[in-house]
């Protein structure tokens, strides 16, 4: 999802192709289910009873600020003209969507001959999941409010000039100061936007936050292990349309982006279950699932940019590095509740930082070259380098100061009693299960 694929009007120039908006429709329909119900399910299971609500909710929070966020001013500051040097877009240019509307018809995404409409869907659908993403490193303790303001905020401020940056023709594309020094950084659908944004705020939230009751002395364990596997299941499929529909269109580059999809999903999820046999002694369907979503995260940058070969060596490193870094955070005493940071952040980088090894001469943006396998030097791999920890930087500084804003003023956790009895009773007045006790069904 390049900054050339600029908006054009004159359908003389550009004319629909029902068969790339097909697709693209298709495609946006498979990121929303990305998060509802598939994340929802995925982090629902994960957590204990008493909060499977809660966390579900959080993740259909964030679709109904994003929903109308994008429509205002969000995707205008995604794809306007550029502001501040290309840090974002103007949000006025196309405030309300209404340029796109019925005075101007033929809006026509160049070259691909899909209408602007949809790929503003298909934009918001990307908004959505980079967000509900974070929820997972606050599990159990935080309030439905704060988190609604805090979903609100951080688009703003964090999610959308980044994809602005690397999408939208600003600082990180193919004209910023990256691409001058080294080469254009590639993120095909999401590396430094979606998922290295996502782990770094997850990290600098549950610092602030801080920890759960009981982390570290108390099990907990997820509550419902089926609930994970299907959410897991859901995200895979959903994540065809996420990567081969980054493509733009339906071409080769989009089936490309499939294979891949599929090939580096596999090996990471391997990787995952081999790690944990030697480490442990067992693979668990916990950790599997959790090495498919680590392969899915890892294949997301490059996924349009590698060969097969090259997508099976990101999917294994990754499931190896990312079952490693889950138990970072007990070691390091921060409380990331669903390992955001270590599937995310870790598969994030992994897989942004490889393409520089693995881009092949073919399908890459402009100003972009091949990877260092791939006889193209180590220009392709600075450029990612420091994307990737421009994006770290970014992100971690303005979420940190985000979320001590909240914690200064409205506060973001529930009552120490509330957390301990529960907090989908105590924010949403309900319950998951229905429990017996003293021999009569208890809501």
């Amino acid at each position: 999802m390049s900054g050339d694929l600029l908006l054009a009007v004159g359908v003389e120039d550009f004319p629909l192709d029902t068969g790339n908006t097909a697709w693209i429709l298709a495609s946006a329909t498979l990121v929303l289910m990305m998060t509802v119900p598939a994340l929802a399910f995925f982090y629902g299971g994960l957590v204990r009873t008493k909060s499977v609500l809660n966390m579900m909710m959080l993740s259909f929070g964030t679709a109904g600020v994003i929903g109308v966020l994008w429509v205002l001013w969000g995707y205008s500051e995604s794809f306007g003209s550029n502001v501040a040097g290309g840090l974002f877009g103007n949000p006025f240019e196309l405030f309300g969507l209404t340029k796109l509307g019925i005075d101007h018809p033929s809006n026509i995404l160049a070259g691909s001959g899909v209408p602007a409409w949809v790929w503003v869907g298909f934009q918001a659908t990307f908004a959505v999941i980079t967000v509900a993403l974070i929820s997972g490193s606050l599990a159990d303790r935080v309030r439905f409010g704060p988190w609604l303001i805090f979903v609100g905020v951080f688009a703003t401020l964090v999610y959308v000039p980044l994809c602005h940056m690397v999408w939208g023709g600003g600082m990180l594309g193919a004209d910023g100061w990256v691409a001058a020094v080294f080469a254009t950084p590639l993120d095909f659908a999401g590396g430094t936007v979606v998922h290295i944004n996502a782990g770094v705020a997850g990290l600098a939230l549950a610092l602030v936050i801080g920890k759960r009751q009981g982390f570290g002395k108390v099990a907990m364990r997820p509550h419902n292990v089926p609930f994970v596997m299907l959410g897991a299941a859901l995200l895979w499929i959903g994540w065809f349309g996420f990567n081969a529909g980054s493509a733009g269109a339906a071409n080769d580059q989009a089936g490309l982006a499939w294979v891949n999809t599929f090939a580096a999903t596999a090996a990471a999820a391997l990787g995952w279950a081999a790690t944990e046999k030697i480490k442990d002694g067992k693979p668990t369907s916990v950790g599997v699932a959790s090495g498919v979503v680590g392969g899915l995260v890892a294949i997301t940058p490059g996924a349009g940019f590698v060969s097969p070969l090259g997508a099976i060596a990101i999917g294994a490193v990754a499931g190896v590095l990312c079952a490693l870094a889950v138990g970072l955070k007990y070691k390091l005493g921060y409380d990331d509740s669903l390992d955001v940071v270590g599937v995310h952040l870790v598969g994030g980088l992994v897989g942004t930082v490889l393409i520089g090894l693995f881009a092949t001469q073919n399908n890459l943006w402009s100003g972009a070259k091949a990877g260092l396998f791939y006889g193209g030097g180590l220009a392709q791999l600075g450029a990612q380098v420091t994307a990737a920890l421009f994006a770290v930087v970014y992100s971690g500084v303005i979420t940190a100061v985000i979320g001590l804003a909240i914690k200064g003023t409205i506060g973001w956790r529930v009552g120490e009693a509330e957390e301990v009895s529960g907090i989908d009773l105590a924010e949403h007045g309900e319950t998951a299960y229905e429990t017996i006790t003293s021999g009569r069904l208890n809501s």
